[in-house]
C-alpha cells in the first residue's frame, strides 16, 4: 500500500537533488554566456546563485514543514512540484543574470520540500528504522546527484538550456504520479495547528532546540553540512583549474560520486547502524571525510581524484545517522517541524558555504600569486569537520 507513495516521495527528493546537480557542469559556460567574464568571475556569481537558492530554502523549510504538520504532506509536495516545473521553464528561457537569479529564488522554495519528505519517512518508520530509512532519502538524493550532473553534462552538449527543459518535464511527470498515488499520513491525532511563531526559522530553531539533546546535534549537523558542501560549491571550478576537465568529465565524476553515495546510504548505512549504532556510524563517517579532504587539498592527478571518490562517499553515512538520532527524540506531531529545522540548517550552510568556498578558491587559484593552492577549500572543509567532530565527541546526551 505504501510502496507507490514512498516511490513518489523518493522521486521528489531525487528531483530536488537534480536542481542542485543539474546546473553544476554547465554553470561556468552558462554564466560566461550570459554575462561574459573569466572563470574566476563565473565562480563568484555561481556562489551568489547557489547562496540565493539556499537563502530561500532556509526561510521556507520550517514553513513548509509546519504546513505539512497542519495540512498534510500531500498538498505541500504536489503544489511544490508544479511550481518547480514552471520554474525550470523560466530558467530555460532566461537571457539575463537577473532571470537566472529569479529562477534560483523560486527553486529554493520548491526544494524546501525535502523537510516534508523527511517528515513522511518519519511518519511511516518505527523508531529503530528511522536512521536506515532516512538513508533511503539520502540514496534518492544521491541518484538525483548522479542524474543531475549527467543530464547537465550530456544535454549541455546540445546547449546550456536543454537540461532545464528535461528537468521541467520530469517535475511535471512526477506531479502527475503523485496526484494519483500519494496518500496522506497526517491524521487527526497527529495534526497540529500552523503557528507562524514556530514556522519562521528562528522560532522553529528555538522550539526544537529546547528538546533535550537536540541543540548539540544540530550544531554538528550544521558544521558538517557547511564542510561537505565544498563538493558542489567548487568541484566544477577546482577540477577545471587543477586537472583541465571539460563539462562532460566533470559531469561523469559527479555521477560516480552520486552513485557511490546512493550505494552507501541505501545499503551500507543500514548495516553500519545495525552493527555499530548511530553514534559510532557518525564518527566513522567523519573519519572518512577527514581522509578525503586532506588528499584533495594537495592532489595534482585527475586519475587519483577519481579513485578517491568511493572513499569520499563513505562519509555520506553521517547526515542520515544524525537525522535518526534527532527524529527519535521528538514527538510524532513535531516531525515536520524537526525536518524543517534540519533542512533550514542545511540551507543555512548552503548560504555560507558557497560564498566561503568559492571565495577561497578564487583567492588561491591565481598562478601569479605566491600562494597557489586550488585545493584550499578542502583545507577549510577539513577544519570545519574537525570542529564538528569535537562537538559530537563531547556530546553526552541521552539522545546519542
Amino acid at each position: 500500500m505504501m510502496r507507490l507513495p514512498l516511490f513518489f516521495v523518493l522521486i521528489t527528493v531525487m528531483i530536488d537533488a537534480m536542481g542542485v546537480g543539474l546546473i553544476m557542469p554547465i554553470m561556468p559556460s552558462l554564466l560566461q554566456e550570459v554575462q561574459g567574464g573569466s572563470l574566476a568571475d563565473a565562480a563568484i556569481w555561481g556562489g551568489v546563485l547557489a547562496t540565493t537558492f539556499a537563502v530561500m530554502q532556509f526561510l521556507f523549510s520550517p514553513i513548509l514543514g509546519a504546513l505539512s504538520d497542519a495540512y498534510g504532506r500531500r498538498p505541500v509536495l504536489l503544489i511544490s512540484l508544479i511550481v518547480m516545473a514552471l520554474d525550470y521553464l523560466v530558467m530555460a528561457l532566461a537571457g539575463s543574470l537577473w532571470l537566472l537569479l529569479l529562477g534560483r529564488l523560486v527553486g529554493g522554495i520548491t526544494a524546501a520540500t525535502h523537510a516534508t519528505a523527511g517528515a513522511y519517512i518519519a511518519d511511516i518508520s518505527r523508531p529503530t528504522e528511522k536512521a536506515a530509512n532516512f538513508g533511503l532519502l539520502g540514496a534518492a538524493f544521491g541518484i538525483g546527484f548522479v542524474l543531475g550532473p549527467l543530464m547537465g553534462g550530456l544535454l549541455g552538449e546540445l546547449g546550456t538550456r536543454a537540461p532545464f527543459y528535461a528537468a521541467a518535464l520530469l517535475a511535471g511527470l512526477n506531479f502527475t504520479l503523485g496526484w494519483f498515488v500519494m496518500r496522506e499520513t497526517v491524521t487527526d491525532e497527529t495534526r497540529r495547528a500552523f503557528d507562524w511563531r514556530r514556522a519562521n526559522p528562528l522560532g522553529a530553531f528555538r522550539a526544537i532546540g529546547r528538546i533535550p539533546g537536540i541543540s548539540g546535534l544540530l550544531w554538528v549537523y550544521f558544521l558538517y553540512s557547511v564542510a561537505i558542501y565544498v563538493y558542489p560549491a567548487v568541484w566544477s571550478y577546482f577540477t577545471a583549474e587543477r586537472f583541465g576537465w571539460q563539462p562532460q568529465m566533470i559531469g561523469i565524476s559527479l555521477a560516480v560520486y552520486g552513485i557511490c553515495m546512493a550505494l552507501v546510504q541505501g545499503g551500507l548505512l543500514r548495516y553500519m547502524v545495525r552493527h555499530l549504532g548511530e553514534r559510532r556510524t557518525v564518527i566513522w563517517g567523519q573519519i572518512f571525510d577527514f581522509f578525503a579532504f586532506g588528499i584533495l587539498a594537495v592532489i595534482s592527478s585527475g586519475g587519483l581524484a577519481l579513485t578517491l571518490i568511493p572513499i569520499s562517499a563513505l562519509g555520506a553515512v553521517v547526515q542520515p545517522a544524525l537525522q535518526g538520532l534527532m527524529s527519535r527524540a521528538v514527538a510524532d506531531n513535531q516531525q515536520g517541524e524537526l525536518q524543517g529545522v534540519m533542512t533550514a540548517a542545511h540551507a543555512l550552510s548552503m548560504i555560507i558555504s558557497p560564498l566561503m568556498m568559492t571565495a577561497t578558491f578564487a583567492a588561491f587559484s591565481d598562478k601569479n600569486s605566491g600562494y597557489y593552492l586550488p585545493g584550499a577549500p578542502f583545507v577549510l572543509a577539513l577544519v570545519l569537520m574537525l570542529i564538528g567532530a569535537a562537538v559530537f565527541v563531547r556530546s553526552r546526551s541521552s539522545v546519542t
